[in-house]
């Protein structure tokens, strides 16, 4: 037993020198208020130094219960709001606003609001004894301005327990009850950590307790690959870039969120599901290589991001499409004047605008064109940070910017002003080579594609094919559109069109999602066609199945015989 706690020792040490050595802080377990829930100490220590004034103030008015009074304040606070909305966007004390953290802006203009943010403490607490009723402890706590809000069970495979070791303990050993644990009110992730793999969940609740894969995923498949310098743990990604001081405010400030879905029981009654959403390690690599490589490519550059089924693809274009709509530029401009996401799906929408309202906590950043092209000939006319509409809609934009231009009494080719667009592309397909896509890009080129068309024809004296040029010129790649392509299966053409020298810009697997269990494998969960006909044919001789049903199945059947005699050869 001491020999197996030595080990796990050493594992948490090790964790402690990579996290002390970038900017973190340790903090003693002794420091922590069992009650409350919070390092108060450190609390107080971060808004004295970063809102003195308002402190000052509140000191004016309470004096020596200053203290007391903040920290009651924020945990009825919490309480009310939850700890994400109230990190974010700070509490009341005696009608004074303050602020629990300080996140990095996406420009440097505001050189305050950088200094404050430079001024967040970030500590780690290993073997934090959390209970007022037990001596359990948890193995690293990593809290932020006093505020616990990350937990890490470690296992060492060499002690001869692993990742399913922490998990059980997650789920057996630790009462959601506990204040530190509870939903939205304090801890927002929890990671089992042994050498080899991470899992995580965003919700303790015994053993109902659901963990997802937190891996970077090894040649396609599912897992960690070796360190290649063989000096290191395979999970060490976890610590030494994921929860790194400046990534893990990125984190929480940018992308946890509480995604809320409601649904109606058959007895007609509203039931709501509420669920934290940390992101999977493929997506937040993700979003992050797509913002770098876009910062540093130029504008009218395409992308392609190959994430299988199962890979939370709507959650990572909600993402995205935030980050992008806000890029700035080291000289502190707009990168992209409006983000355009193009799909079908109608769960996007919600989710879109519920997810960056709990970023921005305010309303009009994304606007759904559900209505016809006149409400996105006014969205791209405004530049609306984040538009989401159909690909069908941009053949009518031209005539509808003129309508819009005479309403106001003004005269108009049908061009918009020339502004730099990022587009993001649900489901990727050929067709997106085809005549709408033309339109949608000759829409966004605006007044510059007109121009450079009417340029090249009066160069070679054809001025009538003017119309000609703009055709070819509108199919080309245009020097302010950014496509970012996302699709599980892309063809040839897709391939051809986004990718960079035939690879994507981020691959997550299909072997991946089936290993790490978000998709079924096709090969091992298949009927055939001979077992499916006994199926149907025994079917009719029970008297459990109901005749509709087993006249369904015989649909079902025939469908699939008439699709295999009519499919049509491939032409290569």
């Amino acid at each position: 037993m001491r020999n197996t706690q030595t080990k796990e020792i050493a594992f948490e040490k090790s964790i402690e020198q990579v996290m002390l050595a970038n900017g973190y802080v340790s903090l003693a377990s002794s420091a922590y208020d069992k009650e409350k829930a919070i390092f108060p100490e450190t609390l107080i220590s971060f808004i004295q130094v970063t809102q003195p004034k308002v402190w000052a103030k509140l000191h004016s008015i309470l004096g020596d219960n200053t203290a007391n009074q903040i920290i009651y304040d924020l945990t009825k606070w919490i309480e009310l709001n939850g700890i994400l909305s109230t990190l974010r966007h700070g509490f009341k004390c005696y009608g004074k606003q303050l602020q629990l953290a300080y996140f990095k802006p996406s420009h440097s203009m505001n050189a305050e609001v950088l200094e404050r943010y430079g001024q967040n403490i970030l500590g780690i607490t290993r073997q934090l004894y959390y209970s007022s009723r037990n001596l359990n402890s948890i193995d690293v706590v990593l809290s932020v301005n006093g505020i616990p809000l990350i937990t890490l069970e470690l296992k060492n495979q060499l002690s001869h327990q692993n990742i399913n070791h922490a998990k059980y303990q997650y789920s057996h050993d630790r009462d959601p009850r506990e204040l530190i644990f509870e939903f939205k009110k304090r801890t927002l992730v929890h990671f089992a950590v042994d050498t080899d793999l991470v899992e995580m969940t965003t919700r303790l609740a015994k053993e109902a307790t659901y963990f997802l894969p937190f891996n970077k995923g090894n040649e396609g498949g599912a897992g960690n690959p070796v360190d290649e310098e063989g000096l290191s743990y395979k999970t060490a990604y976890l610590w030494k870039e994921v929860l790194q001081k400046d990534s893990l405010m990125d984190i929480l400030g940018k992308f946890i969120h509480l995604q809320i879905d409601e649904r109606f029981t058959e007895e007609g009654r509203k039931v709501k599901k509420e669920t934290m959403i940390f992101p999977r390690y493929h997506q937040l690599q993700a979003v992050r290589k797509m913002i770098n490589t876009s910062l540093s490519d130029e504008v009218g550059t395409n992308y392609l991001i190959e994430h299988s089924a199962g890979s939370g693809k709507s959650n990572t274009i909600a993402w995205v499409a935030h980050r992008l709509s806000s890029l700035h530029k080291a000289d502190n401009t707009k990168l992209f004047d409006s983000v355009v996401v193009i799909t079908d799906r109608v769960v996007l929408d919600r989710q879109l605008q519920d997810t960056i309202y709990q970023f921005e906590h305010k309303r009009g950043v994304v606007l759904k064109i559900d209505k016809d092209s006149k409400q996105l000939a006014e969205a791209l006319e405004n530049s609306v940070p984040i538009v989401i509409t159909t690909l069908q809609k941009f053949p009518f934009v031209t005539e509808q910017l003129r309508k819009l231009a005479e309403e106001r009494g003004e005269e108009s080719k049908g061009l918009l002003k020339t502004r730099n667009y990022a587009i993001l592309v649900d489901e990727a397909h050929s067709s997106q080579s085809g005549e709408t896509a033309a339109d949608l890009k000759e829409v966004l080129g605006g007044e510059d594609l007109a121009l450079e068309a009417a340029t090249k024809a009066g160069e070679e004296g054809e001025v009538t094919l003017e119309l000609l040029y703009r055709n070819m010129a509108k199919r080309g790649k245009q020097k302010n559109i950014s496509f970012f392509a996302f699709t599980a299966t892309p063809k040839h053409k897709t391939i051809k069109l986004f990718s960079t020298n035939g690879e994507p810009l981020h691959r997550y697997t299909m072997r991946q999602a089936i290993e790490e269990g978000f998709i079924l494998d096709v090969l091992q969960n298949y009927t055939s066609y001979a077992t499916f006909y006994k199926l149907v044919k025994a079917s009719e001789d029970d008297p459990k199945v109901e005749r509709k049903k087993q006249q369904r199945l015989w649909v079902v059947l025939c469908d699939c015989i008439h699709t295999i005699l009519h499919r049509k050869p491939k032409l290569w």
